[in-house]
């Protein structure tokens, strides 16, 4: 009688009754891809890219849309968290500056600051009753997974590694994008025409279309991909990859059928980290691009420039 394959411990090879013809084998898993020339590429052309098998569970996925839909039908705790001020680390607004802007924009957007998370968490809205525990594990994967792709990009461009997780990327906020039905959608935007100031954004968006982006003079659809998440290059990326990689422009359409919302985790650079293009990428075949400033004198530069229509980099160039 055949011995039951579990009190087989002293086998060292495949019994060859057990060997499938060569046709019929599973074969050896297949090797892991090699991402880093993929999103270098995608950097350099489109300053966007959309990642799949990111690691981050279905499930939590499905639970972060359902706890930031549940807040939206919360009328009082929009109203708790509603602030005209500027500076409050975690409100809840409609425009970046309504009073100010000619223009405004379909949108309101709660913001939240998440790192280091026991220092903040505390401040986020208290209902749905599991907002902090499902916003907070999607806000530390979403950071665990940038420090991901950073290394990837350190590797593309002949970077150390770690080379971001310094000063460079210590603030990460947490902005969920709500954009209501809109009567007319051809009168109205959701977020104009803009690239991120920061250093790198990563973006749910579920199943919601109306994302394009600039390419070529002209704009382009993003489809959205079942649980893909949308990587932006920011402005800062740019300037410490020396423009070898570039921030990409992008806007928000709106829908007269229904509200659309996504969620983006946008990494910053503290407020005094002085910002450049990284050593290692200059020498005197490829001098400097950029002249070196404070992440706080940008910030401020950038909304002047914003308001007067004028590429923000372009004070920054050395030629």
């Amino acid at each position: 009688m055949e011995k039951l394959l579990s009190c087989r411990s002293n086998l060292k090879d495949v019994p060859e009754s057990y060997i499938l013809p060569s046709e019929s084998r599973p074969g050896k898993e297949a090797p892991p891809c090699n991402m880093v020339p993929q999103i270098i590429q995608a950097s350099q052309e489109f300053g966007h890219f959309q990642l799949v098998n990111h690691g981050i569970p279905n499930k939590l996925l499905d639970d972060v849309m359902q706890v930031v839909k549940g807040f939206f039908e919360l009328p009082t705790e929009k109203e708790n968290l509603y602030s005209k001020g500027l500076k409050q680390s975690c409100r809840l607004y409609t425009n970046i500056n309504y009073a100010s802007e000619g223009v405004h924009y379909w949108r309101d957007a709660p913001r939240q600051p998440c790192h280091p998370l026991e220092e903040h968490i505390q401040n986020w809205p208290h209902k749905p009753t599991l907002y902090r525990d499902v916003m907070g594990s999607f806000s530390v994967k979403l950071r665990e997974l940038s420090l991901q792709i950073w290394d990837m990009i350190c590797e593309g461009l002949g970077l150390e590694f770690g080379y971001f997780n310094d000063e460079h990327s210590s603030v990460q906020l947490l902005t969920i994008n709500h954009y209501p039905p809109c009567l007319d959608a051809s009168l109205t935007l959701g977020l104009p025409k803009h690239s991120d100031v920061n250093l790198i954004t990563l973006l749910y968006r579920g199943e919601m279309h109306g994302l394009q982006i600039w390419k070529d003079e002209q704009w382009y659809l993003v489809e959205p991909i079942p649980n893909a998440l949308v990587v932006n290059i920011g402005h800062m990326l740019q300037i410490v990859s020396n423009g070898k990689l570039k921030s990409g422009d992008h806007r928000v359409m709106t829908s007269k059928e229904v509200a659309r919302t996504t969620i983006g985790s946008f990494i910053h650079p503290s407020v005094n980290c002085q910002i450049e293009p990284a050593k290692a990428l200059v020498d005197e075949w490829n001098p400097p691009l950029y002249m070196p400033f404070q992440y706080k004198d940008f910030l401020s530069a950038y909304i002047a420039d914003t308001h007067a229509r004028l590429p923000p980099l372009d004070r920054y160039k050395l030629q």
